[in-house]
């Protein structure tokens, strides 16, 4: 009996060890992020695949874009709400891509900052291997106006949430996607962000952020979102007016240069976006001119954000141009 029993602890002891050892361990060293204790380069691509005619996200069409992502290099997939939906992630996680989770504010007390309930979705997820980082927010220091005039609020609320997803979960960092480079003040405010995502359109050289950084901080950094779109508001240089997918693949190709060309300080980007979003400036049955963006007037090569056209596939999933572009960059560049 004794033996029995001491082989009953040692198989308990070893079968609760198994269960406590996550199945992907994301972890921030200096300025990397490490995949199972490996340097993981983001080849991403922001993705809210919402159908024409719809103004909401679904995912009818996910089995056909993850099989475009593959072809095209593509290892991250960066979402701006969560996915409440097993089959999704078991899905994109088979198809060898990591999801960066973003999560909003205030999402109607849905797995939202503002309720708490993110702490909910964690607890759930928080051991699905498809997940890479746990992002809040989107460029919310655009926006003191949704925390009544003053950005301070979003801040101590971004590092208090940070926090108890850290208490939750030690496997994965927490992130922020910041509307252009982060203030000292900023930083200095929010010390338990792991990783700093930012959303950068300077023309086509984000690479003077990165010089920035360097000075600024010695976190880890992405690029949650830059890009251009394909259409032309205006003639610029040699650029026709009109839909002009040669203007976005030139500017994709220059931009993305310029992030991998610096690895050293970069951990990769976040390409905006997979697919055109007709829902965005007009009827969601037809794709339309126009949109608006906080401080875009750095969007290539016009200045002008023309929201419905920001896609490197096309709603039906056609390629354009900058998909070629992505497509040879994500193949050939790796950590330097």
């Amino acid at each position: 009996m004794k033996r029995i029993a001491s082989f009953l602890i040692l198989f308990s002891l070893l079968l609760t060890g198994c269960q406590k050892k996550p199945s992907t361990l994301v972890q921030t060293k200096g300025r990397k992020i490490l995949l199972n204790n490996s340097p993981y380069l983001i080849k991403g691509i922001c993705y809210h695949p919402v159908p024409k005619g719809e103004t909401k996200r679904n995912f009818s069409t996910l089995a056909q874009d993850l099989q475009l992502m593959q072809e095209a290099g593509i290892n991250t997939i960066r979402v701006y709400e969560p996915i409440d939906d097993r089959a999704v992630l078991d899905q994109i996680h088979a198809a060898g891509i990591k999801l960066i989770m973003g999560f909003g504010y205030n999402q109607e007390g849905v797995f939202d900052i503002a309720s708490g309930t993110i702490l909910d979705y964690i607890k759930t997820y928080k051991d699905h291997p498809v997940i890479l980082l746990w992002e809040l927010g989107n460029e919310y220091n655009y926006h003191p106006e949704w925390f009544e005039g003053d950005i301070a609020k979003w801040y101590t609320a971004l590092n208090n949430t940070a926090q108890k997803i850290k208490n939750l979960d030690q496997n994965h960092p927490v992130a922020t996607a910041h509307g252009e480079i982060p203030t000292p003040e900023v930083l200095k405010s929010n010390p338990n962000i792991d990783v700093w995502g930012v959303n950068v359109y300077r023309w086509d050289q984000p690479g003077s952020l990165i010089t920035e950084w360097e000075e600024r901080s010695d976190l880890p950094l992405y690029f949650s979102e830059a890009g251009a779109d394909s259409f032309m508001a205006a003639p610029k240089d040699d650029y026709l007016a009109g839909v002009n997918q040669r203007a976005q693949a030139d500017a994709t190709r220059i931009i993305l240069d310029q992030i991998f060309a610096r690895t050293d300080l970069v951990n990769g980007v976040t390409l905006f976006s997979f697919t055109d979003g007709w829902w965005k400036a007009g009827n969601p049955a037809q794709q339309d001119q126009g949109g608006w963006a906080p401080f875009s007037s750095g969007v290539p090569y016009d200045g002008a954000p023309n929201e419905e056209y920001w896609g490197i596939v096309d709603i039906d999933r056609n390629k354009k141009e900058a998909f070629n572009v992505l497509q040879k960059q994500y193949k050939t560049n790796a950590i330097n």
